[in-house]
């Protein structure tokens, strides 16, 4: 049976005592709040940390609000609640589609989302989500908090913005209006890392028109957004000739890898099916939102 090498082990009651913990024991700590990236890691001895913080008593990470324009969610927020959330659901409808597919019950129980995206996992689904949805992330340090936005945030491969002292808080979700929003995977069997997934955003005018969009794809060699696949939309009526060409652009900027789940060829086509499914329910989202504001006015 594979254990992780000798560590100790500490309990955060604050964000503040949490950063006094990660500054007093060094680069050889890591915080712990679900587990199901971490430990696995440290089972396989690829991480050796000294110390373990654990942050599941910080209550003021756990939390879910919408102030004004922006939906604020606690980086201790588990995938369970952003699941069960009516209101995650009603303004962003990708998050539902990726929690359904994100592992098995007993991991989106206790998975968290600012674990997801600190582990910056090529294959992890909310960090495209979060890409997607140009969410800004809120780092403190025991000089204070900043925010970064996604595009700045993840950096490489279980690579981020967040250095070692520093704690994920919180993660901001702008609110748009006439949006709309969906997420596909394949995977091998159900609760599996993707094969291949995309996921996409769009914005409609009051015409009916694309006046903003935006693209992700996971586990297909691809950091950030396909920008110019989703520059193709901009101006256009939602149409399958116009979601087609955008799913051509993002399979080509996609750099898969040949590995167990499948050839380079194969995933540049989900890369393009993908695409396009995501682009149909958004854009079916979006004008049923519009439709609903209309009705509302």
């Amino acid at each position: 049976m594979q254990v992780p090498a000798l560590f100790d082990y500490t309990r955060a009651t604050s964000v503040a005592v949490a950063l006094e913990l990660l500054d007093r024991h060094g680069p050889e700590a890591r915080v712990i709040a679900g587990g199901h990236s971490l430990l696995p890691m440290m089972k396989l001895r690829l991480a050796r940390p000294e110390w373990l913080i654990d942050i599941n008593d910080v209550a003021e990470l756990d939390h879910l609000t919408r102030d004004g324009d922006w939906l604020h969610v606690g980086a201790l927020t588990r995938h369970a609640t952003l699941l069960a959330s009516e209101l995650v659901g009603e303004l962003f409808p990708i998050v539902h589609d990726a929690e359904r597919v994100i592992a098995d019950p007993v991991v989106r129980n206790r998975g968290t989302i600012g674990g997801s995206l600190g582990q910056a996992d090529p294959a992890e689904d909310l960090t495209t989500v979060c890409d997607v949805l140009r969410a800004q992330v809120v780092v403190a340090g025991r000089g204070g908090e900043r925010v970064v936005g996604m595009d700045e945030f993840h950096r490489g491969p279980y690579e981020t913005a967040c250095e070692q002292s520093e704690l994920i808080t919180e993660i901001r979700f702008p609110i748009r209006p006439r949006s709309g929003s969906a997420y596909e995977k394949v995977e091998r069997r159900v609760g599996d890392w993707a094969v291949a997934a995309a996921g996409a955003a769009l914005v409609l005018a009051e015409d009916g028109t694309v006046a903003d969009a935006t693209i992700g794809l996971t586990a297909l060699g691809l950091e950030g957004c396909a920008v110019d696949a989703a520059a193709v939309l901009l101006g256009t009526t939602p149409s399958e000739d116009v979601f087609a060409e955008a799913g051509r652009l993002a399979a080509a900027a996609s750099a898969p890898i040949e590995d167990q789940r499948g050839p380079v060829d194969y995933k540049r086509h989900l890369a393009e099916e993908l695409t396009r499914r995501v682009l149909r329910t958004a854009a079916s989202r979006a004008g049923a939102g519009a439709t609903a504001a209309v009705q509302g006015g």
